[in-house]
């Protein structure tokens, strides 16, 4: 096995300098646990942004992917196969809306989703061919493809990458009245994200969705929430929405819909909006590709029939609550829902880097977000006595001067 210095050397001498990663070169993992390539063991508290729910290397989503690998893994979408029918139906069915969309990334599932509510509005509202808007929020994140990253607020994603496509009006996260005040015909839908997870676990205020709601509805527009990051599971409920009691038009699916083991993403709407598709006018290669169909038939499965939903709300709060009690001079505050957790620190603190770095000296991986946010998202299979563990870590770092 060859040495972390060496894989780290391979790495950056051939490999593209857009990321910044902890030097941790992971070899293997398991629920919780991951191990470097010198066999040390650590937590991870990122969870693959959520990707990994189910935990890393579930034994009946890797008995899934290696019984339909050594069937078929791809026909493409000029055949059938005898996956996506049932992956279609159980999704639709555990969500609730009667269409679903495969696709492979989020990036990809929301383009899919913004492909839909224009042609939405101009087929069944009747705008103005060119016209269509859609109210976004600052703080976004939704993807890195140049679309998405033209209505991103935050210029590291945007520098270099213009021109931007048109037809997109970014407003204040959490402000209701500002939607309200922005509404016009030509508004076809407002794609938020239920909680803003890279931009630092960011919740807003109670009744924000529920007051989107009403105000897409007045107008006749979509609701499109992106749920890539929060939904399945990792916010206590299997949807984040579904915490203000609201039904969305759209919803943006993916990460933890494969449990980590491979690419699968979806849009999830009703006929009326699903509709709006002929043969011919978008698709994927890989989009319900039999293998990704199977494994995320599984990975659905897993989180339903092991509770981990419900362990997420319960966990969760015993999480923040023994977050919030920790006594550092270096926290400003502690929020979260389920296991999604932020740790806001105060300017004074250095950044979150630092603190990262010492947590992985300490055997557990979390990721630092917007300089001064600790995010720690673990797989939803964490268990109370792991939870125990991780905070005296947590513990341990934050009070050290």
């Amino acid at each position: 096995m060859a040495e972390a210095s060496s894989l780290i050397d391979l790495e950056d001498r051939f490999g593209a300098h857009n990321y910044h990663p902890l030097d941790v070169v992971i070899t293997r993992a398991e629920g919780v646990w991951v191990w470097d390539v010198e066999g040390k063991r650590y937590m991870d508290c990122l969870a693959a942004y959520s990707a990994v729910n189910q935990g890393h290397c579930h034994p009946r989503l890797v008995k899934t992917l290696v019984e339909q690998a050594c069937k078929v893994a791809l026909t493409s979408r000029a055949f059938r196969n005898d996956q996506l029918g049932p992956f279609c139906q159980e999704l639709a069915e555990l969500s609730g809306f009667s269409r679903v969309l495969p696709m492979n990334t989020g990036a990809e599932a929301v383009e899919t989703a913004l492909k839909a509510a224009r042609k939405w509005g101009y087929t069944r509202r009747g705008i103005a061919e060119g016209q269509a808007e859609i109210l976004t929020f600052e703080g976004n994140f939704h993807g890195r493809t140049t679309t998405i990253v033209g209505f991103s607020t935050e210029e590291a994603y945007r520098s270099g990458f213009g021109p931007f496509t048109p037809g997109f009006r970014t407003l204040p996260y959490g402000d209701a009245q500002a939607v309200a005040d922005a509404m016009n015909p030509h508004v076809v839908a407002v794609l938020v994200e239920p909680i803003q997870g890279e931009s630092g676990i960011i919740i807003p205020p109670d009744g924000y969705l529920r007051r989107l709601r009403e105000i897409t509805s007045k107008h006749n527009a979509l609701l499109v929430l992106d749920e890539i990051q929060s939904g399945l599971g990792r916010t206590g409920k299997l949807f984040a929405y579904q915490h203000e009691e609201i039904r969305p038009d759209i919803v943006i699916v993916g990460k933890a819909l494969s449990g980590g083991m491979y690419p699968v993403s979806a849009i999830l709407a009703d006929e009326d909006v699903m509709g709006v598709f002929a043969p011919g006018e978008h698709g994927s290669t890989y989009g319900g590709n039999p293998l990704g169909a199977a494994v995320a038939r599984t990975a659905l499965r897993v989180l339903i029939d092991e509770g981990m939903v419900e362990r997420s709300a319960n966990l969760g709060e015993d999480l923040k609550q023994r977050l919030r009690a920790i006594p550092s001079d270096h926290i400003a505050e502690v929020r979260g829902r389920g296991l999604w957790i932020g740790i806001e620190l105060k300017s004074t603190a250095g950044g979150a880097r630092r603190f990262c770095e010492a947590l992985q000296q300490e055997g557990l991986l979390c990721k630092d977000t917007h300089e001064n946010v600790i995010r720690i998202a673990p797989p939803l299979v964490i268990t109370e006595e792991e939870i125990e563990w991780a905070v005296e870590r947590i513990a341990q770092v934050l009070t050290t001067p």
